[in-house]
């Protein structure tokens, strides 16, 4: 008796399939929405500025720590200078929020059926093979909004805001504080301070 064999084509399915699913998904893009009116433009960058929480928000201060850091980096690429807050001209109001949350199940995208015979001449036994590979898996994602709102010191009143999503698999390497802090506040201050009121999707830099 003779057992059937998978031929080449399902082997090497079987062997692309298995290193898709060991490999990381790729992050997704980061959401970036900017609020501004031209009269303030002019006022932004090349003066003084404090980081400072936003009000009422709830997130601790060592979650909110290597946000603030990676806000302050690229404030200071863009001409600001970061002061103590009686020296500053401006305040950068941060708010955070993070969360884990299902993302949708994914499918595998193989599928793979095979089918033989086995036993003597005309023996009649038949032998049917269906294989799963990955079945219907569900993951989790770690989310972060992310909102800067920059004003000044005066009067309070708002200069610029913007707000950024991001979501990446809880195993990925930028889920961690420093990593998703540094990519999500760089897609936020891309190209800024971006255009009043629109949505766009950027891509994080390897």
């Amino acid at each position: 008796m003779k057992i059937p064999q998978i031929g080449a084509f399902a082997l090497a399915a079987l062997g692309a399939v298995s290193l898709a699913g060991c490999a990381t998904a790729p992050a997704g893009p980061v959401e970036v929405t900017r609020f501004h009116q031209p009269e303030t433009v002019a006022k932004l960058g090349g003066t003084t500025i404090f980081i400072d929480n936003a009000p009422g928000l709830e997130v601790g201060s060592l979650e909110l720590a290597p946000y603030k850091t990676a806000i302050a980096q690229e404030l200071t690429r863009l001409g600001y200078r970061e002061t103590p807050r009686e020296q500053a001209a401006q305040i950068a109001q941060v708010s955070l929020e993070r969360f884990v949350a299902e993302a949708a199940p994914r499918r595998s995208p193989v599928s793979i059926g095979v089918g033989g015979s086995t036993g003597g001449y005309r023996s009649g036994v038949g032998l049917g093979i269906g294989i799963n590979l990955g079945g219907n898996k569900s993951r989790e994602e770690t989310g972060t909004a992310l909102a800067v709102s920059i004003r000044e010191a005066a009067s309070g009143m708002a200069l610029w805001e913007g707000r950024a999503n991001f979501s990446v698999s809880t195993d990925s390497p930028l889920a961690a504080s420093a990593a998703n802090a540094s990519v999500i506040a760089d897609a936020l201050f891309r190209e800024f301070p971006g255009n009043n009121g629109e949505t766009i999707e950027i891509t994080p830099k390897k």
